[in-house]
Parts: structure tokens; sequence; C-alpha cells
């Protein structure tokens, strides 16, 4: 596996003297799953587009495996937000069609086509593919994306428009096949990014605002979080929150406060005493897990 699978440095996209795309630096090792974040409008699917080829870059330069733009597009998977197919054709069909489209053939094309209809779920499918579901359709066009044992999968939205089981049965194909080759999908949804990405790049109109592991990102921006819900007079623990060092800020809903904490450790064993010295009772107390959605908004709301 290359070093690093896709590489962009400055690269830019304006249309009618609009920047859509901003100067986007970054790098995406090879093996990893890069989820590629933002909401909708800020430049994800016109920076897909430039990396296919469909759209030519105002300015900067990109390389996918090691070669520019263009280059090494025989080796990348590609699965476009609404993937078109022949409505006639059934799944088997339509695999074999790609793959001799692909330059594959004979005995080594029937094998491949068993593998990716089974992965896909989809290998005693006999429908035709006008019927098949929408979630269907995107785990057919994931299989044809991997049809020519491609080092790179670029994905645009794949679970875009899917219902919730559909999602699953997609999110789990991708995290089935990343082992194999290195996996670039772009989303607005970030749990389907928590589930199955290493890396997250996160951009806003238009720029990348943050490139990091995911691990590292929820560590070093999303504040651990204690909900706690008293008994009694929770006003009381209200105006004495301000006076305890380790928490940065809170809500109160009644009874019931999440706080935002410096110390975690601290902050679970000091708060029970506090509570019982102002003669409250705890009826519920749990460390609440930082997201990817508390370092999205943090992120894109900071000025």
């Amino acid at each position: 596996m290359l070093v690093l699978a896709l590489k962009t440095q400055g690269l830019t996209k304006r249309f009618n003297g609009k920047t859509v795309v901003d100067g986007l630096t970054l790098e995406v090792p090879g093996g990893t799953v890069f989820g590629f974040l933002g909401p909708n409008g800020a430049g994800k699917t016109t920076t897909i587009r430039m990396l296919m080829g469909f759209a030519h870059p105002s300015a900067g330069s990109a390389e996918l495996l090691g070669q520019p733009l263009g280059g090494a597009l025989h080796k990348v998977g590609f699965l476009p937000d609404v993937p078109a197919f022949y409505p006639w054709m059934r799944a088997d069909e339509h695999l074999t069609f790609s793959g001799e489209l692909a330059g594959i053939s004979g005995r080594t094309l029937q094998l491949r086509v068993v593998e990716l209809l089974e992965m896909a779920g989809l290998g005693d499918v006999k429908t035709r593919i006008g019927g098949f579901s929408r979630g269907m359709k995107q785990r057919l066009g994931l299989a044809q994306a991997l049809i020519n044992q491609p080092l790179l999968v670029i994905l645009d939205e794949p679970t875009s428009a899917l219902d919730p089981v559909g999602r699953k049965e997609v999110l789990e194909m991708i995290a089935r096949f990343s082992g194999e080759t290195t996996v670039f999908f772009s989303t607005h949804i970030l749990a389907d990014v928590e589930r199955v990405a290493d890396r997250v790049g996160i951009l806003h109109q238009g720029r990348l605002i943050k490139e990091e592991s995911l691990a590292t990102l929820k560590a070093s921006y999303a504040q651990p979080q204690l909900v706690v819900e008293v008994t009694g007079d929770g006003d009381l623990l209200a105006g004495t929150l301000g006076t305890m060092p380790w928490v940065s800020h809170w809500n109160q809903d009644d009874n019931r406060f999440v706080l935002s904490v410096h110390d975690i450790e601290a902050a679970y064993h000091q708060l029970p005493q506090h509570v019982s010295h102002l003669k409250l009772g705890i009826r519920h107390l749990e460390v609440s897990r930082a997201t990817l959605e508390d370092v999205f908004v943090k992120l894109v709301t900071q000025p």
C-alpha cells in the first residue's frame, strides 16, 4: 500500500467568481478510511469531481496513488452520490458488463462478480435492478466501484437518502472491504464517519479547517461532560457550580445539569461530595462520551 493514496496541494475551484473549494491541502495515507466531512454546500462533491477528472481545478494540484490527476484512474474505484444503472439488467449482468469495460474477462471476472455480489448481499437476488430499493442500488454501486480491485475507492455521499437499514448495510459493506483498499468518502452525516473512519477532514465553506485522526480530534476538541440529576432544589447547585475549578460551563434543565469539565476524574469524585454538602441527593450521574458532532459544531462555529 502506498504511503499516500491521495494528496492535494492548494486545490481550488471557482465558478463565476465564487470560490467553492479554497486552497485545499490534505494527505490521505494508504490503507485508511478517510471521512471527508462537511455540511451540504461545503465543496465536498466539487472536490471529488476534480479528483475524478470531471471538473478542472482553477488552481492547485492533486495526486491519486502517486500520479497526477487522470494518471491512475484505472486503479481507482468511484461511486457517485446517485449511481445510475440500466434498469433491465440483473446485478450479475451489470457487474459483468462493468468488469468487461475495465478489461477483465473469463474465469477471473466470473469469480470477481460472485465475490462482490456476496459481499453486497446480492448473491441470490435475481430481480432486475429497476426493482431494487435505494439501499440495494447503493450496495451494487459499491460492488461496481470494486470490480477492478482498486487501490483507492472514492465515494460521494454513499449513505445519503438511505433509510436506517440501508445506511447500516452500506456502512457494514464499507467496513468489510476497507482492509483491502484505501477509502475516501464524503458525507454530511457525522455518525457515519464516527462509525467507520480512521481519519477525518472537515471542510467548511470550501476550506479545510481540520484534518486529524478521529481519536485525536475527539480527544483534543471535545471536552468530556458530566450529566447529573439531583433531588431537592437544583438552583442551590446552580448557584455554586461557578466555584468548581474543573467546570468550564454548564446547562441546566430544572434539576438536570450537563457539565463540561476540564478534569473528568476530579469532577466525578468531587461532585457527589459537593451535592451532599448542599444536602441534595443524586438521582442520576454519568459521564457523557464526546462525539464527533461536539467536535464539528465547535470547529465550524468558533471564530
